[in-house]
């Protein structure tokens, strides 16, 4: 749990003094990280003491300790590179700060992620994968190598499975879909015309439309829209899409193509199991020494 939302979670269970800190931090935590104890206590309607005990309630040692953390929380890190870094930090300090921002992304999503939504996604890939219907996956830029990812996991499930990056050749793709084939849209931003253009054909052609994408997005509210034949998968983050490279998103959307990949595995049945094994011994002898 990051500082602020621990300060939330906690805010019911302050003293009503305390409470005024803690919305006051809520309210503009980059300036609480710059501004002294006396207008802190001025801008909160409280004392000085008052701020402090705040900070300790809170699990900080005072208010010292508590500016040093937020100030971590609400660092804009490097523009165009990452939001967890700073411009001298050293390959140490990169280590922890770029795998701990990843943790800390991926357990958010383990707690907010809707399983009902990737049961409906999940049911609809093995079903078109047990009728030998076409799923394809569809993405621009960065998300056209997640997409490219996801077709080589789906493929080795003995699926009819496709990747198509680019905007004219999604659109002839998606004019040949049908009811019960898939279509897997992968889009950090949701606002790609392609994709856009695509789904809509995808719709019109009565496809079930899988969309991994951030809420609120365009495209998310599209997929809201589609009734029983799209689906949204929501993966929300911190990392702006205009301001970063796209890095805990795109780890993100690894992570629901596993997921799926390995829901539709298990769907496949056993006969799947014994084909991958098969599979596995084929590589196995590409190699030398036979290792892995």
């Amino acid at each position: 749990m990051s500082l602020l939302e621990r300060v939330r979670a906690s805010l019911p269970a302050l003293p009503p003094a305390e409470q005024r800190v803690a919305r006051v931090l809520l309210d503009d935590p980059r300036a609480f990280a710059t501004q002294p104890v006396g207008e802190l206590a001025e801008r909160s309607g409280v004392s000085k003491p008052t701020v402090v005990r705040f900070c300790r309630s809170v699990g900080y040692d005072g208010l010292a300790d508590f500016k040093r953390k937020l100030a971590g929380t609400v660092n804009e890190g490097v523009p165009f590179v990452h939001r967890s870094v700073d411009e001298d930090d050293k390959p140490a300090d990169l280590i922890v700060k770029v795998i701990d921002n990843a943790v800390s992304a991926f357990l958010k999503y383990r707690n907010d992620a809707g399983t009902h939504a990737f049961e409906r996604a999940i049911q609809a890939l093995s079903l078109a994968g047990r009728e030998g219907r076409r799923i394809e996956f569809y993405g621009v830029g960065n998300s056209g190598i997640v997409a490219a990812d996801a077709q080589h996991k789906f493929f080795r499930l003995g699926v009819n499975a496709i990747a198509c990056s680019d905007g004219h050749v999604q659109v002839m793709s998606a004019t040949m879909l049908g009811p019960r084939d898939c279509a897997v849209f992968i889009s950090n931003s949701g606002r790609s015309r392609d994709l856009l253009d695509t789904a809509e054909i995808v719709r019109r052609q009565g496809a079930t439309a899988v969309v991994i994408t951030a809420s609120g997005s365009p495209l998310a509210r599209l997929a809201a829209t589609g009734g029983e034949q799209a689906v949204l998968l929501a993966v929300d983050h911190p990392e702006d899409y205009d301001r970063y490279s796209p890095m805990v998103s795109r780890l993100l959307h690894l992570l629901v193509v596993d997921i799926l990949t390995t829901g539709v595995a298990l769907r496949l049945g056993p006969g799947l199991r014994a084909a991958l094994q098969e599979m596995k011994r084929n590589l196995k002898a590409t190699r030398y020494g036979g290792g892995d």
